[in-house]
Parts: C-alpha cells; structure tokens; sequence
C-alpha cells in the first residue's frame, strides 16, 4: 500500500496580497521569518513581493530582499506580482520563478489599479512575454529559461467599481492572453463576488479558450463562499490555488473586497478530502506567531485557528502516516 493521493499546489501569498492591504510596514526581518515558517511547514509556493514603486506601495519596497531571501531554499518556487515591462525586468534581475501580471477584465478596475485599460494591459503583457524570452536566451543560468509568465486576470467574478463583468469580456480577455504568450492563466475573485456556480461556468468557459493554461485560481471570503467555491473548482478540475496567512489581504482598488481564502482552513480542507499539499498544518497554524508578533493588534482570521483540529482528524493523519511508514518497510 503507498500514498497515492492526488498533489494540490497551495500557494502562499499573504507577503504580497496580505501584506499591501493593510497599512503598516511588515520589518524585512518578519518576512524572512514568515519564509522561514511557511518553509518550515511544507509550503514550497509562494508569491511573496510585487515590483511596483515604493512611494506607492511602501510595503514592498524590500522585494529585492525578500526574493533574495527565499531563494536560498532551493525548491521553493518564488512568484512576484508586476504591474509593467520594468516590474518584470526587475522580476526577472531577481530571480524569481514566476511572474504574474495584473489583468483586470473590468476596465473600471483596470484604470484604477494599473491605469491602463485591459486592452493595455495584453500589450504590455506580451513586452513581458518578449522580455522573459530575450533573457532566457542570453542567460548564463539555465533556470532562466523556465521562468513562467501568469496571466491574473482579476475582476472575473464580478467588479465593485463596474458592477457585473460579461463573461463574453472575460473569454476575450483570456483569449488575449493566451495568444500574447501566457504560460498560465489564473482566475481572481478580486472583490469575493464569486458564487459556486459561477466558478464553474466560468472555468468552464475560460477552459474552451485557454485548455490546459488554465490551472489556478486566486479566490477571496469576503462573503463566506471561499472555500465552497474552492470546492466547486476543484470538481472542475483546478489543482492550483492561492491563498493568505491568517485570511490577510484584499485589493487597494476593490472597495469591502477584504479577506484572501485562509491558508489554514484551506489545507485543513483539502487534507481531510484526501487530497496531498505536502503541507504540516501544525506546523502551518503556528506560522501564525511571526504575524502577531510583527504585526500586534491587526485582526487575523481563520475557523481553524479559533477552533482547533478535530481529534478525529488529528488521529486519521496520525494514522496515514502510519501506514505509510509501513508499507515502505514492506516494500
């Protein structure tokens, strides 16, 4: 008998997404800690800075030094978030595996996030796209030639500043996407308006435009359904998922869009349903203590927290450890 449960990648994003909703500066100390705890607990995903200006995102002036420091684990995949061509120039000097762009479907949101339309927006995605190639062939390190280009594209579900967003906009725009280089597309809830049975709909349709590129999706619980919509995607056959430490995080430019799907609960559910994060979730939950510690008094959220780990639970991980242990001494 062996572990043959199915891999479901969690990526931690509270260091970028957490951390620019709020409005205190988390020390550069804090989150080399935070890297240290998540990779402590088995978290191997994370997008952990944004390349934006520091006069207007003060919390991520240190992204050169946070990347530096996640580097140092040598299968950790680190994610930046860029805005623009010189974002991913600075991405790619880093060293980051991963570069995700910014795509908003609503052009209301677009305009306030990135001041560019979404239309703009494909055109300064494909420069990326141009750029990541370019540095792959003139790169020394053979891991430059694998850095992957996300295409985010936010506002999917739903728009606080537009209202509804036609879901023919959102095949364009995936369609844009994909045709302007991405290696992957990701779908966002930017404003937690996502319902379980528009989360199917869309990656469904989403699927007939981009296939396989369609792998993750970056889900928020403003209103309570971000684990129920994680479920649905996950019957839709979505094995990539984003997620915040202690529920930080939400958009500057979503106004009430507060609260990521929570790290915890989130591997508390996919554990219990069988499926493999390769993440400790003691080890996860006590991460926590390096966000009450850098940042005292700011509400931190999470079911799991609050409640505890079922001793049922607790005792059925005990066990599949267990077996397995057995099972390779038989083998």
């Amino acid at each position: 008998m062996s572990d043959t449960r199915e891999r479901v990648v969690v990526t931690e994003v509270g260091m970028r997404d957490g951390l620019q909703s709020i409005a205190r500066v988390m020390p550069t100390e804090f989150k080399r800690r935070w890297i240290d705890a998540g990779y402590a607990a088995g978290v191997r995903h994370m997008e952990v800075a944004s390349f934006v200006p520091a006069r207007l995102l003060p919390q991520m002036a240190d992204a050169d030094e946070v990347i530096a420091h996640a580097l140092t684990y040598d299968d950790l995949i680190v994610t930046a978030l860029v805005p623009n061509l010189k974002g991913a120039q600075r991405a790619l000097e880093a060293g980051v595996h991963r570069i995700v762009a910014p795509i908003s479907v609503s052009t209301a949101h677009s305009l306030a996030n990135v001041r560019k339309t979404p239309a703009q927006m494909i055109d300064a995605f494909a420069d990326m796209r141009a750029a990541i190639d370019s540095a792959a062939r003139h790169a020394s390190n053979p891991r430059a030639g694998h850095v992957e280009l996300i295409a985010g594209l936010s506002t999917v579900f739903g728009c606080t500043l537009q209202g509804a967003v036609p879901y023919d906009d959102v095949a364009a725009i995936a369609r844009a996407a994909v045709n302007a280089g991405a290696d992957v597309i990701a779908l966002g809830d930017t404003t937690g308006e996502a319902t379980p049975r528009q989360v199917g709909e869309i990656i469904e349709l989403v699927r007939d435009v981009a296939g396989d590129r369609l792998r993750a999706l970056h889900l928020h619980d403003t209103r309570g359904l971000g684990l129920a919509n994680t479920l649905i995607a996950l019957q839709h056959g979505i094995r990539e998922f984003d997620a915040s430490l202690a529920g930080l995080g939400g958009c500057p430019h979503a106004p009430g869009a507060t609260g990521n799907v929570n790290t915890e609960d989130l591997v508390f559910m996919l554990d219990s349903m069988g499926y493999d994060t390769g993440i400790d979730l003691t080890r996860l939950l006590a991460s926590r203590e390096v966000l009450t510690d850098a940042l005292p008094g700011e509400p931190l959220y999470g079911y799991l927290a609050r409640a505890g780990v079922p001793k049922q639970f607790a005792h059925a991980q005990h066990a599949d450890a267990s077996i397995s242990f057995r099972s390779q001494v038989l083998q």
